[in-house]
């Protein structure tokens, strides 16, 4: 059944139904002109809110509904996870043209509530619409903080950078993706990066952690690409960053699509996006013991690529024998 058959109050009453009702906080939820949310006392108020277009951020070709529906509220989770933040409330909208079928919509909030789930997120409202062309996917989420968020404007001097996980891997799979063509790999290598793009992992239990740690200054998602989430830090920090190449952490899986698909696994770390990685800044003195720390409670890998140092905003990447590398900007909405 499509949801023009449906209607729009109909298809409502089914998403309802879908991501049920009733969680801790929630005084009213979806049902009425606006949700109704206790806080907690005390606590900052997190929000951010993102957009996942057809064809600029998925292809229906290669993201099913539930991958689409898991993508939006993974990249909302990573924003408050950046701020060491616990997420707590979403407000979801969705257009789709009419002829959408009905059980798409379902797999989308399945998808959407198999993300939010884990960190203990519930959906309270929000609207849906007829699109003349293409999925289009708004997710606004309210998180809360104790303690001081972690800002872009933290990084000082002296510091050292730092990543989580491995890079590429998401870039990879959106080329793999686009090939038109499946390169000879081993399925376990194509299916990581694959996964990776279509379903990133946000790192919220790791953004708390670490948004605990008082030798933490800075820290960001990876969403366009180090180079370009690096910038941010360096721009509104006031600060230079130096980040040794050879030191990345470039998934095993990146290199290997990189070699069969003829791109430089550099670039795919660098500047290709959508790791949702979280990258910080800390303290020189406390940034190996908040590494293993961080490992030993998460099991998550944690890298120090580089320094932030006093001068003008810039970020240079330095190869083995020290020389500066050009490796482009990342992506940028208007620009590509």
């Amino acid at each position: 059944m499509r949801v023009q058959r449906l209607g729009e109050r109909g298809l409502i009453r089914r998403i309802r139904h879908t991501i049920g009702s009733g969680a801790p906080g929630v005084r009213v939820g979806i049902g009425d002109d606006t949700a109704v949310l206790q806080p907690t006392p005390g606590a900052w108020l997190l929000a951010t809110t993102d957009l996942v277009i057809e064809d600029v951020h998925f292809r229906r070709r290669s993201a099913g509904p539930a991958d689409i529906g898991w993508k939006a509220m993974a990249v909302n989770l990573s924003d408050i996870a950046a701020m060491g933040g616990a997420p707590r409330f979403a407000l979801v909208a969705l257009a789709c043209p009419e002829e959408t079928e009905v059980e798409e919509v379902d797999l989308f909030y399945e998808g959407l509530t198999a993300a939010a789930a884990p960190h203990g997120v519930v959906v309270v409202g929000g609207d849906t619409a007829a699109s003349p062309a293409g999925w289009i996917a708004n997710v606004t989420l309210l998180g809360e903080m104790t303690g001081q968020p972690r800002l872009r404007s933290g990084a000082t001097p002296g510091d050292v950078i730092a990543v989580l996980g491995t890079l590429g891997r998401s870039a990879a799979g959106l080329a793999v993706l686009e090939a038109g063509r499946r390169p000879d790999l081993p399925a376990d290598v194509l299916d990581d990066v694959a996964r990776a793009h279509l379903r990133p992992v946000a790192r919220v239990a790791e953004g708390k952690w670490l948004g605990a740690q008082n030798g933490v200054h800075a820290m960001i998602d990876l969403s366009d690409g180090l180079a370009a989430d690096l910038g941010h830090i360096a721009t509104e920090s006031a600060v230079a960053a130096r980040v040794d190449l050879s030191r990345l952490p470039v998934a095993a899986s990146a290199r290997a699509v990189g070699q069969a698909l003829g791109l430089d696994p550099l670039e795919l770390a660098t500047t290709g996006g959508e790791d949702y990685e979280l990258l910080f800044t800390a303290e020189r003195g406390a940034a190996e013991a908040i590494a293993a720390g961080l490992r030993s409670a998460t099991g998550t890998l944690v890298t120090l690529i580089g320094e932030i140092s006093a001068g003008s905003p810039r970020v240079n990447f330095i190869d083995a024998t020290g020389r500066a590398v050009n490796v482009g900007q990342g992506y940028e909405h208007f620009h590509g």
